[in-house]
This record gives structure tokens, C-alpha cells and sequence, in this order.
């Protein structure tokens, strides 16, 4: 039984970890990195710290506009499927290699199997959303997360091979809280005092391509920073080059630092007071972990943790995130309904399940 996992983003390296880990036991496994992410800093050190097998096929296709990318992931991952012929292709999340990873495949006529199916934020100017909503289409195997991601489905008319199986970045988290702690000496570092400081991530196209959405958002760092609170930014690529657009005076107390590694940034959402961020995997990660979370959109996939009472979506107006900074309460305990290692098992039972 051969299996090709097509991964290309650092999400992507989070979630393929536990599975491949389970999967190596079951069937023979080709890792293929896109190179979507691509420097050490957002690519290579994930590999190191979460124990990722080195890719077989590193596909080089690097940064570009959305059909480029694509296009050029699909040509070179339809080469290496006819290659390999495999029995299933894997694919996780809403990433341009999820939906290149796809398509080469159901061209092919080789299953596809989709690790987070179903996540809906029901706004079509996402790219990620365009990218979820035709992989799980083109799937045959859809490995959904929560229960609203089956609700979803089932709404579009899609009931064939979906699977409740848990989510896999809760086993990855877990997997790396201790070794975090145990490791990383970020807080150090930066001189960070725990449970003192916001943790905050800006990444997604419509907040960094938008430089009116940017300028709010900044402004109220700078806000909050000039009002005496550490602010720790891990700025994204993308994010670094639509700031050099904007006139702004970095205040000391925001710490604008270049993409962390992933141990560094658990430790960093653990220790953390609060975090504001418009990333879908660490809406979820400050959940687990009993972290406050502002979510600077005026949607998610994560509804669940809006529903809970503890991720507050607030879009990007500079007096809505102050707002929310001031009224965000004390951390706690959330429940999860799934066990440690659970979801990564699911996959791999169902997946091999499927090729009998």
C-alpha cells in the first residue's frame, strides 16, 4: 500500500507529523514537499523539530500568484503521481498544494483522502476557502475535524466517504507542550516575563493586502504597546514586505521578529496573556492550551471556539481590537472531546480501511 502526502505550508508540516508517524506503520508512505514554504525559517526547522521524515520530492515551486503556483505545483505533482502510482493521495488543510495535491490526483483517477474536510469560513474571497470547499469535492475520503465540518458537508450535498475523526493539530500540540518548555528558550530571549505579554500573528491575504485593514491593525499594536503591554509579532514573509508600504515608528514594546520555529512558538502561545492573530490553527491552539484569543476577522472555520465563549472575532478596526484587549478575561480550561493521538489513528485506520 503506497501512499503519497503532499505537503507545502508550515501548517501542513504541523499536521502531517502525527499522522505520518502513524501512518509509516501501515503502508508505504512518499512525503512530498511542494515548497510553497520554503525557507529554513518557515520549512526546514519544522521538519528538524517535529521529527518530519526529509520530503522525498522537494518540488521547488516557491512563492507566487495563486494560478502560477498552481499550475506549476499541479505539472510537477502530476509527473512524480504517474511515477510512484499510488493508491491514495493525501492532502491536508486549504493551502494552493492542498488543491494542486487534488487535482493531479482525481486527473488521474487516484483517490484522494482530505485531512481537515468540511471547514467552512463562507466567505468565497478567501483563496482558502476556494481551495477547501473543490478539494472536498474532488474527494473521496473526507477526514473532518469537528462535527460542524460534517454539518457542512452534508449541506453542499456531500455524504459519501466523510469521517468524524478529531483534529490532528490537537495530537501535534500536544506532542510538543513538553518539549517546548523543556527546549525552546525564546522567552529568554526576548526578555518575555510569562502570562505579560500578547502573542500576535498577521498573515492572511485579505488583512496583508489590504493596507487599510494593515494600518488598523498596526495602530493598535502600537496603541497597546505605547500603553506599557509587550506585544511579541513573528512576522510572516508576506506580512514584512506590505509593512514596508507603511509609515510607523516601532514603538519598543512591540517586537516585530522574523517566523519563529514551532517549539517557539508553543512556548510562546502558552505562556502568552493573550492572543490576537487571524490564523485558523492558532485560534485552535489558544483554545487547548486555555489562552484568550482575538480573532482579527469577521469570520472562522473554528466556530466552535467563538460558540464557547472564548475566541472573539473582531475584524480589523484599530478601537474594536482595544476594545477587546481590555474586556478579554483570565485563561481556564476547555474541554475537548478527543483523546491524545486519537484523530492520527482515525486517519490511518480509515485510510488503509479504504484500500482494502
Amino acid at each position: 500500500m503506497k501512499i503519497v502526502s503532499i505537503i507545502g505550508a508550515r501548517p501542513q508540516f504541523v499536521k502531517c507529523a502525527p499522522v505520518s508517524r502513524e501512518l509509516r506503520r501501515m503502508a508505504q508512505e512518499v512525503l512530498v514537499h511542494t515548497g510553497q514554504h520554503y525557507d529554513d525559517g518557515m520549512s526546514g526547522i519544522f521538519f528538524r523539530e517535529l521529527e518530519i521524515p526529509e520530503p522525498d520530492y522537494n518540488l521547488g515551486v516557491g512563492s507566487g500568484d495563486h494560478g502560477r503556483q498552481t499550475g506549476e505545483m499541479l505539472m510537477k505533482i502530476e509527473e512524480l503521481v504517474l511515477k510512484e502510482h499510488p493508491d491514495m493521495v493525501l492532502v491536508y488543510g486549504d493551502t494552493n498544494s492542498t488543491l494542486a495535491g487534488a487535482l493531479a490526483a482525481v486527473k488521474l483517477h487516484v483517490p484522494v483522502a482530505h485531512v481537515e474536510a468540511g471547514l467552512r469560513s463562507f466567505n468565497r474571497r478567501m483563496p482558502e476557502e476556494i481551495n477547501r470547499v473543490v478539494t472536498d469535492h474532488l474527494s473521496d475520503l473526507l477526514l473532518c475535524p469537528t462535527e460542524t465540518a460534517v454539518v457542512n458537508l452534508r449541506g453542499e450535498g456531500v455524504t459519501k466517504g466523510v469521517h468524524l475523526v478529531g483534529d490532528v493539530m490537537y495530537d501535534a500540540l500536544w506532542d510538543s507542550v513538553e518539549r517546548a518548555k523543556q527546549r525552546s528558550t525564546i522567552l529568554n530571549r526576548h526578555k518575555l516575563e510569562p502570562g505579560r505579554y500578547l502573542l500576535a500573528t498577521v498573515h492572511r491575504a485579505e488583512n496583508t493586502d489590504n493596507l487599510s485593514r494593515l494600518e488598523e491593525i498596526m495602530a493598535a499594536f502600537m496603541s497597546l504597546a505605547d500603553s506599557g503591554l509587550t506585544i511579541v509579532f513573528p512576522v510572516h514573509p508576506r506580512t514584512r514586505k506590505q509593512l514596508a508600504k507603511l509609515a510607523f515608528a516601532c514603538p519598543e514594546r512591540l517586537l516585530m521578529v522574523d517566523p519563529v520555529p514551532y517549539l517557539d512558538m508553543v512556548l510562546l502561545e502558552t505562556m502568552a496573556q493573550l492572543i490576537a492573530t487571524d490564523s485558523g490553527g492558532i485560534q485552535k491552539e489558544a483554545y487547548w492550551l486555555g489562552v484568550p484569543c482575538i480573532t482579527l476577522r469577521h469570520e472562522t472555520e473554528w466556530i466552535e471556539t467563538v460558540k464557547s465563549g472564548w475566541n472573539r472575532l473582531v475584524g480589523t478596526a484599530s478601537e474594536h481590537i482595544l476594545n477587546a484587549v481590555r474586556e478579554a478575561g483570565p485563561g481556564r480550561n476547555n474541554s475537548w472531546p478527543w483523546t491524545r493521538g486519537e484523530a492520527s489513528k482515525n486517519i490511518v485506520g480509515l485510510v488503509t480501511q479504504c484500500l482494502r
